[in-house]
């Protein structure tokens, strides 16, 4: 498909039952209650403004989570927005295989929210365990090379770094031992 053949995901927005979604097990956005409120306050006054993104799971008839995990939450747990949507929530589909639908997710989070160190860094090993380079996550995903290695320090998983090189260079002169040491 050519660029001027290309047609965003926004153009495509689907009403799907509640009850066909489901989320992902790798979201590490979290928001606090007072925001979760916020949203629901939001969703009710403002009516859904922006749909949920999700992949199509053809094979089980399920719409998985990329992004819109909290406006998908606040529709199932209130009561009133549940009925009023008569139990629909607005998506639009991505096809993508599951490392990058991970690097969507995180885009999109980024952009507007904080992560759980301890989810991110199971991404990262995630993306890692399925052969993604530390250049890809770091452009995929909007890290530095730093942030990378950090969040693979927290996972403490010792087998991201197994075909990594640490050895430690020579020193630039050799030094001799003197006499009162």
């Amino acid at each position: 498909m050519s660029e001027s053949d290309y047609k965003s995901p926004i153009y495509s927005v689907r009403a799907v039952p509640v009850e066909k979604v489901k989320a992902n097990n790798y979201n590490p956005n979290v928001v606090a209650p007072p925001e979760m409120k916020l949203l629901e306050i939001s969703i009710w006054e403002d009516g859904f403004t922006m749909p949920c993104v999700c992949y199509y799971d053809e094979a089980n008839d399920e719409y998985i989570l990329v992004d819109g995990f909290h406006r998908y939450s606040v529709l199932r747990t209130s009561k009133r927005i549940y009925e009023r949507e008569k139990g629909l929530l607005p998506v639009v589909i991505i096809e993508k295989d599951l490392s990058n639908r991970m690097a969507s997710t995180i885009r999109h989070n980024r952009a507007r929210g904080t992560h759980n160190i301890e989810l991110m860094s199971q991404i990262v090993a995630e993306l890692d365990k399925a052969g993604m380079s530390d250049e890809w996550i770091m452009k995929n995903i909007g890290m530095d090379r730093d942030e990378v290695l950090r969040l693979k320090q927290v996972s403490g998983l010792a087998e991201l770094f197994a075909d990594k090189d640490f050895s430690i260079p020579a020193p630039f002169e050799e030094y001799t031992m003197r006499d009162d040491e």
